[in-house]
């Protein structure tokens, strides 16, 4: 394994300076900090292997892999263009490979310039306006949908295939809707599952030990990566060094450890319960809002793994460099000492882009002169941890050389099994989300559901309106 093409941590900010009176001593890394992340470890080895953490297992299912590839390579044949309809895991995933991978704006351009391959839309949520407006603009002949719910279940997901059928049988006339359509959802069971099997369509399975936000190395982010032309064997490559390299106990040599041992104990310790997220390039924009999904339902728990209520689980929150210097930097730097910032940043770009030397006789412009936008974008994200560290705002620095297909990979399992470490820490259990299934519940029974009872929600107080 080639360390230095996998993500690294820098969290000198985090213990340095003014923080190293305050209970995040270098030391404790050694010491108790480090006993207690061995115990964390065990924990989420056990239960990896017992089966119950799939998304450990997907950089080696080889066959799984190899039914992707084949199938995208079908689809990417028989499409101009590709839409996702999923939301949360099921969508999210896809959306960070495609931005972070793609080129920039790739829906714009035509097949030609693309290579043939398709554009790559997401259908997440199901706002009318957005629905309309993409399907105006789409081919119903040669475009493709790829309906991605484990359960078969989701009011959203299946609201919006729901559309699409009716549309595609309106423009191509009756009994064409189903050869526009792929599912990505359970082996075995759901109503896609059962639709699958009654009209032929392509189905590939998301594994049952793999939770929808763990999902984007399954069949739910890399068959629309695929299809739209990215290495998804690259990106297992780098989950699965990444995994490897995550494989000890030792927090010293343990990246994802280090991550989730030292996010837990500035929010535990240190009162840091709001973890912002930062990269400081636009492709891993859409990795951000992975994150926050990931964080917030795997450690917002109200109760324990022994059943005892403790309402846990830090804040996640996305916020993109250099852009939000201009937004909530102030905040960072003086407000609450609530926020821990972990940066995202790389060694190159895709390509640069260089400032020209102009107007010398200007002050305000002759500096920028010779410099390259890259080299001021990544000045930038060092000067904002640097100057939080000046003011003792805790933050720390996820690095990789540049974004490509094995880094994602890697960057995608670093972030799961920290989380799950994490999960292990609070005392929770970071693969499972009870707490989103009673709004759920609600917006069935108010549709009709069957099975769901209508629910009684009291109207508006007039007293509480202006």
């Amino acid at each position: 394994m080639d360390a230095s093409r996998l993500p690294a941590i820098d969290f000198g900010n985090l213990v340095a300076g003014v923080l190293e009176g305050s209970g995040m001593e270098p030391r404790r890394l050694r010491g108790e900090l480090a006993a207690r992340f061995r115990d964390a470890h065990a924990e989420v080895e056990a239960r990896r292997k017992t089966g119950e953490a799939g998304f450990f297992d997907l950089p080696r299912d080889r066959p799984l892999a190899a039914r992707t590839r084949r199938l995208a390579d079908t689809s990417a044949r028989r499409c101009d263009a590709l839409v996702v309809i999923g939301i949360g895991g099921s969508a999210l995933g896809a959306a960070a490979l495609r931005d972070a991978l793609l080129p920039p704006s790739w829906n714009e351009p035509d097949a030609a310039a693309r290579g043939h391959a398709p554009s790559l839309h997401i259908l997440d949520n199901p706002d009318p306006d957005t629905v309309s407006a993409l399907l105006a603009r789409l081919n119903p002949s040669r475009t493709l949908f790829n309906v991605v719910s484990k359960s078969g279940t989701t009011t959203e997901t299946m609201s919006l295939f729901l559309v699409v059928w009716r549309w595609l049988e309106d423009t191509l006339g009756a009994g064409k809707a189903k050869t526009r359509f792929l599912f990505t959802t359970s082996p075995e069971r759901g109503t896609l599952r059962q639709l699958a099997t009654r009209w032929d369509i392509p189905a590939l399975p998301i594994p049952d030990a793999v939770g929808g936000r763990f999902s984007v190395l399954s069949p739910a982010g890399l068959l629309p990566a695929a299809a739209a032309g990215i290495d998804i064997e690259a990106v297992l490559a780098g989950a699965g060094a990444m995994a490897r390299r995550c494989s000890t106990p030792d927090l010293a040599r343990n990246p994802a450890g280090t991550l989730a041992t030292l996010l837990h104990a500035a929010d535990t310790e240190m009162g840091a319960s709001v973890q912002v997220f930062m990269p400081y390039s636009d492709r891993l924009r859409g990795f951000a809002y992975w994150v926050r999904q990931l964080w917030a339902e795997s450690l917002g728990k109200a109760l324990d793994r022994a059943g005892r209520r403790v309402e846990t689980g830090p804040t996640p929150l996305p916020a993109f460099g250099a852009a939000d210097q201009h937004s909530i930097l102030q905040l960072l730097m003086e407000g609450p000492r609530d926020k821990v910032v972990v940066f995202l940043g790389r060694e190159a770009p895709g390509e640069d882009v260089a400032i020209p030397a102009l107007f010398p006789d200007s002050p305000g412009l002759a500096y920028l002169g010779g410099h390259t936008l890259f080299g001021l974008l990544d000045r930038e994200r060092r000067a904002t941890a640097e100057a939080l560290r000046r003011a003792g705002r805790m933050n720390m620095t996820v690095m990789v050389g540049r974004v490509d297909a094995h880094s994602a990979g890697a960057l995608f399992m670093l972030f799961q099994i920290a989380v799950v470490y994490a999960g292990a820490l609070y005392g929770v259990d970071p693969l499972d989300q009870p707490g989103v299934e009673l709004g759920k519940t609600l917006t069935r029974g108010l549709m009709g559901g069957s099975g769901h009872e209508v629910p009684s929600i009291p109207p508006p107080d007039p007293r509480w309106r202006v």
